[in-house]
């Protein structure tokens, strides 16, 4: 095997020579055999190291650090990385010790590689283009990795919006589709009032354009970033201007609006923007989950449940019971639900878990971030292309159950008072009769046009004061 050996402050390694990372990621495959994911596995994290170190050599170059040469191969190489090139190069675990010192360090080897070759050089001649010395030039992994986190978490957050925007109209159009749908509301799992099954749906439309909105807010709190703050927020080893200069070329090249924390110090140790941008998540999971509850709810049966509505039959149910569908879309978004609470949880105890001027547990709150948005992205396009946007409405059954149900009496509340209507609902549950039947036949109460009045379609789901 083509090898090189390269060294660091431990001692010397035998490095594969045909990889662009060195001897500290090399430590790190070793070291962190956690999650099995490799840091590869979130593009835009490796996309938001490459706008790191580009807009850093940018900088640096401007302001006199870095040779020319340098710092263009650099560019250059960085260039490769945020175009998606030499993934397979970040086998860092995910889950990792040393507040993403090894993340930093991989990153800063395969682009001094990367900018080696470019300058005519081979792998590991780091006398020519250091991962330290040049790449990280300015740098400290304090500053550089939270800001390419934030970066990442910028971009992926923009597809989970896409997602949850789009699961909204599905449960628009659907409303629009079920507005003349007559249905009984429930509240305690028990008979309520009339309503449409439109207005359910558009509910939850509702609920989760609230959660977009919400997703908005949290994002000007990852935007804040703290480049040049290097190992505490002293601004140690940056040259003056350097922070501002660092952060302007940052937005340039990545086309964010991104913000130089005022007081770096705090910015390099506080990780509150984690909580709340998870907590916001967490709180959109938890919405979904009771969406997904409800329409296991009323598609349940389908002869012995509520069998409101029909969802897509996605596949068999059962290996002994023929002919069983199950909710099975709704059941994986509440799982997945239940893992972002979980990831929620180990963000907050990781964030308070930070020590004086740094944070360590970075890495834990990545992952726990990284992933829960992406499995709620898939959830809200499963959930939106294999349930909502086929399922269809029992009309009838559900028309049958409100006219057949105790709860309708509330109309009468103006008419006939809380008293009497409590006795009309004791013997139509008690005799098994219809509202109807002894309001307007047996007690003559009201006549028949009256009732035609108060329990027309229009005035079930968008109700009057009728009084006499």
């Amino acid at each position: 095997m083509n090898t090189r050996i390269e060294h660091d402050s431990l001692g010397e390694m035998e490095i594969n020579n045909d990889v662009y990372y060195g001897i500290q990621t090399q430590r790190a495959i070793e070291n962190f055999n956690i999650s099995g994911m490799p840091i590869s596995s979130e593009p835009f994290l490796i996309k938001g190291l490459g706008y790191v170190k580009k807009a850093a050599a940018m900088a640096n170059k401007e302001l006199g650090v870095l040779e020319p040469e340098i710092a263009d191969a650099i560019i250059a190489a960085s260039e490769k990385i945020i175009a998606g090139e030499y993934l397979d190069q970040f086998p860092t675990d995910m889950i990792q010790g040393g507040a993403g010192t090894s993340v930093n360090m991989n990153a800063n080897e395969v682009i001094a590689n990367i900018a080696l070759e470019l300058m005519g050089h081979k792998k590991g001649e780091y006398q020519y283009c250091h991962p330290n010395n040049h790449v990280n030039c300015s740098q400290s992994t304090n500053d550089a990795y939270p800001t390419a986190f934030r970066i990442g978490l910028l971009l992926r957050l923009n597809s989970y919006r896409d997602s949850l925007v789009d699961l909204a109209k599905s449960f628009d159009r659907k409303a629009e589709e079920f507005k003349n749908v007559l249905k009984m509301g429930r509240t305690q799992l028990q008979d309520a009032v009339p309503m449409s099954l439109g207005a359910e749906f558009k509910g939850w439309a509702t609920t989760l354009r609230e959660e977009v909105e919400r997703l908005q807010e949290s994002k000007m709190l990852i935007r804040s970033i703290n480049m040049g703050a290097t190992a505490i927020g002293t601004k140690v080893n940056a040259p003056e201007g350097y922070p501002e200069l660092v952060t302007k070329y940052l937005t340039e090249i990545s086309g964010l609006r991104l913000y130089l924390a005022e007081d770096l110090i705090e910015a390099t140790s506080d990780t509150g923007a984690y909580v709340q941008l998870s907590g916001v998540i967490k709180r959109t999971a938890v919405k979904i989950s009771k969406i997904s509850n409800d329409l296991r709810l009323l598609s349940s049966g389908p002869r012995t449940g509520l069998n409101e509505i029909n969802l897509p039959k996605m596949q068999p149910g059962s290996s002994i019971m023929p002919g069983k569908v199950n909710p099975v879309i709704p059941e994986v978004v509440n799982q997945t639900a239940f893992y972002v609470i979980g990831a929620d949880t180990t963000i907050t105890m990781a964030s308070e878990a930070g020590q004086l001027q740094l944070n360590v547990m970075e890495p834990i709150i990545a992952y726990s971030l990284f992933t829960s948005i992406k499995y709620m992205r898939n959830a809200c396009n499963t959930l939106r292309t294999k349930c909502i946007d086929g399922i269809t409405a029992n009309a009838e059954r559900t028309k049958e159950m409100v006219m057949n149900s105790i709860g309708i009496v509330t109309l009468l509340n103006p008419i006939l008072g809380y008293e009497e209507c409590a006795s009309i609902a004791k013997e139509a549950l008690r005799d098994n009769k219809s509202i109807h039947d002894i309001v307007v036949k047996e007690r003559k109460l009201i006549s028949q046009e009256k009732w035609d009045e108060i329990y027309s379609f229009e005035n079930l789901i968008h109700p009057k004061f009728i009084n006499n």
